[in-house]
């Protein structure tokens, strides 16, 4: 997982300008989350592994 979170592309200046990066990961929040390329940063809260299905740290805020 941490593989694709810190993820770096030479092309782009940010994660959110990326195709490539798939998964962010807020410090903040403590959450993971499937990016929405759609001009913006926004992402979707995900609580499993989308490659091997474990669970991921509960996020504080719950």
């Amino acid at each position: 997982m941490s593989s694709h979170v810190n993820r770096r592309c030479d092309q782009h200046d940010g994660l959110f300008a990326c195709p490539d990066v798939l998964i962010g990961y807020s410090a903040e929040s403590q959450e993971y989350g499937l990016i929405i390329h759609d001009g913006g940063t926004s992402s979707i809260a995900i609580d499993f592994c989308p490659w091997c299905g474990r669970r991921l740290p509960e996020s504080p805020r719950e």
